[in-house]
């Protein structure tokens, strides 16, 4: 204990023994309030030295639990520190941090990909079997606007015009469906889904004709673009690069530059 500290643990001390009545009337150097602040300070530094004695924080983890771990990581090697947790939770209770951590100290991913593809390996490899199709309106010159369905491969970005019309029915639409399978051909077979979105032009119809091929038609959220991001974005392209900056005069003028625009492949 420093010198000045034990000087007023002594001082406190020797004040203790004065009876209340007599300690008014001596002239102290100090306040009454200082002295209680020592106490405190006495108090607080020897409540902390006592939990010092012992061991402090999470016990270590016993080393049978630890080489268990350790073997459950390396004979499945595409388990995450999570999957192993919960196969030993039937029996052994340890944390899942004290899972993670026992893995990382051993240098071995708690979260690791050990087998497998990458997600964006993942997403190239389905994409071939992913089309998606959108509306997009053209203004004519004699003021009339019309509207052009398109439908854009994943895999290959490639872009299909399937039809420009003044009034998409439900009909019309469901042809469309049948001239995009047979533009397709044979590789209509790799084609597993369809990305649209919930616009009142596509009916059950279209759907229909689609499954009919075993294509599934996947829904957008409402007021959700990103869903369908690619056709999306090929359509905001499209305006600026070209119909901002074209007089469209009819419909057949409006299918010739499109095609220009993105010849046959």
């Amino acid at each position: 204990m420093p010198h000045s500290r034990r000087l007023r643990f002594i001082f406190l001390q020797l004040l203790s023994v004065i009876p209340k009545g007599r300690r008014h009337g001596l002239r102290l150097l100090v306040t009454p309030d200082t002295i209680l602040r020592w106490h405190r300070d006495i108090a607080r530094r020897r409540w902390a030295a006592r939990s010092k004695r012992g061991k402090t924080g999470r016990p270590a983890t016993r080393r049978s639990i630890r080489a268990l771990v350790l073997r459950l990581a390396r004979e499945n090697r595409d388990w995450g520190y999570r999957r192993i947790h919960g196969e030993l939770a039937a029996g052994v209770g340890v944390p899942a941090s004290a899972v993670w951590e026992i893995l990382k100290n051993a240098g071995i991913d708690p979260a690791p990909r050990r087998s497998g593809p990458t997600w964006s390996l993942f997403l190239r490899s389905q994409a071939e079997a992913i089309v998606a199709c959108d509306f997009f309106t053209a203004d004519l010159l004699d003021g009339t606007q019309a509207y052009v369905l398109a439908v854009i491969e994943h895999a290959s970005r490639r872009i299909r015009i399937l039809g420009v019309t003044l009034h998409p029915t439900g009909s019309w639409t469901a042809q469309q469906a049948r001239n995009l399978l047979m533009d397709l051909g044979e590789q209509s077979h790799r084609v597993k889904f369809m990305i649209r979105d919930r616009g009142s032009n596509f009916t059950a119809a279209f759907d229909a004709v689609l499954a009919d091929a075993g294509i599934q038609t996947v829904l957008c959220s409402i007021r959700t673009p990103r869903m369908n991001a690619i056709a999306e974005r090929w359509i905001g392209g499209c305006r600026r690069e070209l119909l901002d900056r074209t007089l469209v005069w009819n419909q057949a003028h409006l299918r010739r530059i499109l095609r220009v625009r993105d010849p046959p492949q």
